[in-house]
């Protein structure tokens, strides 16, 4: 066997049709895309267009339910960037290190509904946390290092989160109208 006599297996490689190349070919002229049209050009997508009415993926009902509006927003810091922040003095290890310090010293940006620690990196420093949450792996390496962690209540909670009141029974309308006196 020599190099020139390697062919890949029959069947396996497809020949590709060459369209547009005279009518003998059977695939000469149009390119068997039928005559004119939008769908006879190019860079044309079509999937769930109607023709201007509305299609049937936009008139048929949304189902299940979508958490956005009510999902706690947290904060992640990471074991690693935790020991940056005690390397490079912005945070004292031997004080109690809770979500206001964090953002104090620029270990995070922001609190939103609060921070959670994860275990990304090594944690060499003894602290004692009070944060939101922590992943299972994140206090185990605190714990190790010789720290705690203390959870911490999440921030307020969010007003549509909040169950509605009790004795507001009676919706604004019904409580202006004048009630009629029984005769």
């Amino acid at each position: 066997m020599k190099l020139n006599d390697l062919k890949p297996r029959e069947g396996s490689k497809a020949v590709r049709t060459r369209v547009g190349r005279g009518i003998g070919s059977g695939k000469g002229k149009t390119s068997g895309k039928g005559h004119k049209g939008q769908k006879a050009r190019t860079g044309v997508a079509i999937k769930g267009f109607e023709g201007g009415q509305m299609p049937l993926y936009q008139r048929m009902p949304k189902i299940g339910f979508r958490n956005t509006a009510f999902a706690t927003k947290l904060t992640e810091l990471t074991l690693e960037n935790l020991q940056a922040a005690i390397d490079s003095k912005k945070l004292d290890p031997k004080k109690q290190i809770d979500e206001e310090t964090l953002v104090k010293a620029g270990v995070v940006s922001r609190r939103r509904d609060g921070i959670k620690l994860l275990a990304t990196g090594e944690l060499t420093a003894k602290v004692d946390l009070k944060i939101t949450k922590a992943s299972k792996a994140a206090q185990a390496a605190v714990e190790k290092a010789g720290g705690k962690i203390e959870l911490a209540p999440e921030k307020a909670p969010n007003p549509r989160k909040l169950p509605k009141k009790e004795g507001k029974t009676e919706s604004k309308r019904a409580a202006k109208k004048p009630k009629k006196k029984a005769k």
